[in-house]
């Protein structure tokens, strides 16, 4: 006769945990979620990340806010197109003038 598992399963926000349980969760992956994050879709066709805890009467998928890194820039602070270095013109003139040799 098999045993019945009674623990309770929920799917809840670490913003809803205890600030016990969102404690022992930072203790228990000290080094993050990667390893241990899965993806969870939904029939509408999103997703949200969970990871799992477990205590004494619950398990827990602890939903997770990812920020996706889409491979678009919002802006390009710090990154310059040749006009825009400054010299960046008259550096290149004065390599045009200088002939094989004095490379």
């Amino acid at each position: 006769m098999a045993t019945q598992n009674t623990k309770k399963r929920l799917v809840t926000s670490f913003n809803n945990l205890t600030v016990d349980q969102q404690a022992e969760v930072k203790a228990l992956y000290p080094l993050g979620y990667n390893e241990v994050m899965q993806r969870i879709d939904k029939p509408d066709g999103s997703f949200f990340y969970v990871i799992p805890y477990e205590t004494a009467d619950t398990y827990y998928l602890v939903k997770i806010d990812v920020k996706i890194d889409d491979g678009q820039e919002d802006d390009n602070d710090g990154y310059y197109d040749d006009d825009d270095i400054k010299g960046a013109d008259e550096l290149a003139d004065a390599a045009d003038e200088l002939s094989d040799d004095e490379f």
